[in-house]
């Protein structure tokens, strides 16, 4: 290991695959002899981590590297800095980042960032430039091996990458590639070992997590690849692990053997995040999400059958090329039947590079917003409902870190609603019952009612 320190400064946009992939690169990184640095001034290398969802994503990023040029230019004196892309405005942009933006030192796409010290190593070299685009996904699990750097007791873990779905509005599949799913044994490995650590909650993260087909576990390669449901049960056996989360799913992968595991698996945590878009048939058919709203409300129905505690999350967006009145409305529609406890709700914007983007009958955007309020108006009620429908309850909670007010606990219900109780700082990292006392939008207050366990 290098015993020269140097710092190391990782500024994360977009979704928690990418939050996973800045925390493995620092686990890279370190043994090199990085040490983390709250700001990039404190900074010897600088990392983007980059999302390419958004309209205009790529021009952010090339903002903030024109902020940091001077930084750089001020630090060529004292030892210098290495910046470097990751992530999806890496993969599509590639080599145009080099050329539009000469401070940057090296560019990673998201499945190769393993590679990181040979290509700092390579752009070091005579002041050279490194890009590497590949898409290697499965080298990429294969090399980082199982040791994180953790902190508190929740951890992401990456189980499947990529989508094949090819939705409109998305540009995903250019920049992740293909669906492609890790081995079992590879993820056992992943969470025994962070379990070891402390972790008592994993989030199993996927672009479409429940198309995962991974290898079974070894001696068992006769039962062919293990569906999500079956790893779920698998994960539930290891010992530590308490709670168990997985995100984000597509109406189109769902089976009933994963809507069982939500009944038979008590560690399974009842909140899942179902992404539908729009309530519309004819939007969805043009957005090419290959669902309708009525097979939608059905996997809706059929998951409160199996589990009826269980809240439903899920995603829309307003304003769609050719959304008409009649269309949003449908919108509405579905949001009623769903009772939704939480949702993202976003106005359309024109991802470069997919058929959407291309599309005629553009929706004003002022239409978009006014729409966008109606929306969220409805979710935010709903929301507001679901949380005040805990009041009276006594839910268990997992402790995860002091509040922010002196004798103040923060932890997560198994609904994912942030809760706020008065107590000793010896529970965190455990489970504790707490009783529901008050309720906002964004949270929920109460008291332990004496009851509590160990989250081991």
């Amino acid at each position: 290991m290098s015993t020269t320190r140097k710092r190391l400064f990782i500024k994360t946009y977009g979704c928690q695959m990418n939050v996973y992939d800045s925390d493995r690169m620092k686990d890279v990184l370190t043994p090199l002899g990085y040490e983390s640095a709250e700001t990039p001034e404190g900074a010897d290398l600088v990392i983007l981590n980059t999302c390419h969802i958004r309209e205009k994503a790529a021009e952010k990023v090339y903002s903030e590297l024109g902020r940091l040029r001077p930084l750089k230019d001020e630090k060529a004196a004292s030892g210098g800095m290495t910046i470097a892309v990751a992530g999806c405005v890496a993969q599509a942009e590639g080599a145009e980042i080099m050329k539009r933006a000469p401070v940057v030192d090296l560019v990673v796409g998201p499945q190769t960032y393993h590679k990181l010290p040979e290509l700092i190593a390579q752009a070091h070299r005579a002041k050279g430039e490194a890009l590497d685009t590949e898409f290697e996904v499965e080298d990429k699990f294969d090399r980082l091996g199982s040791d994180r750097q953790v902190e508190g007791y929740s951890a992401f873990v990456t189980v499947q990458e990529g989508c094949d779905k090819f939705c409109t509005f998305c540009v995903v599949p250019y920049t992740r590639g293909a669906e492609w799913s890790r081995p079992v044994d590879q993820i056992v490995a992943e969470i025994r070992a962070l379990a070891a650590k402390g972790i008592r909650e994993v989030t199993l993260l996927g672009q479409n997590v429940n198309a995962f087909h991974g290898a079974p576990p070894s001696g068992r390669e006769a039962e062919g690849a293990w569906g999500l449901g079956q790893l779920v049960r698998h994960v539930a056996l290891i010992g530590g692990i308490e709670r168990i989360r997985f995100t984000t799913s597509h109406p189109r992968d769902m089976d009933e053997d994963l809507i069982q595991a939500f009944a038979d698996t008590p560690k399974l945590m009842p909140y899942f995040h179902l992404p539908v878009q729009a309530g519309s048939d004819k939007i969805l058919k043009s957005m090419n999400r290959q669902h309708t709203a009525e097979e939608y409300v059905a996997i809706i129905d059929r998951l409160r059958a199996a589990r009826p505690d269980i809240a439903i999350s899920g995603d829309m967006i307003v304003g769609f090329p050719g959304e008409t009145d009649a269309d949003f409305e449908a919108t509405l529609d579905l949001v009623r039947r769903v009772n939704y406890a939480s949702c993202f709700s976003f106005k359309y914007s024109k991802r470069p590079g997919t058929p959407g983007a291309a599309m005629f009958n553009q929706v004003d955007e002022g239409v978009k917003s006014a729409r966008l309020a109606v929306l969220q108006e409805l979710l935010s009620d709903q929301q507001a409902a679901f949380n005040e429908s805990m009041i009276g309850r006594t839910l268990p909670v997992l402790f995860e870190k002091p509040g922010r007010m002196d004798g103040q606990l923060h932890g997560r219900s198994p609904y994912l609603q942030s809760v706020h109780v008065d107590g000793p700082a010896e529970l965190i990292g455990q489970v504790g019952e707490v009783r529901i006392e008050a309720a906002s939008r964004n949270s929920l207050s109460g008291s332990l009612t004496g009851s509590k366990r160990s989250a081991a």
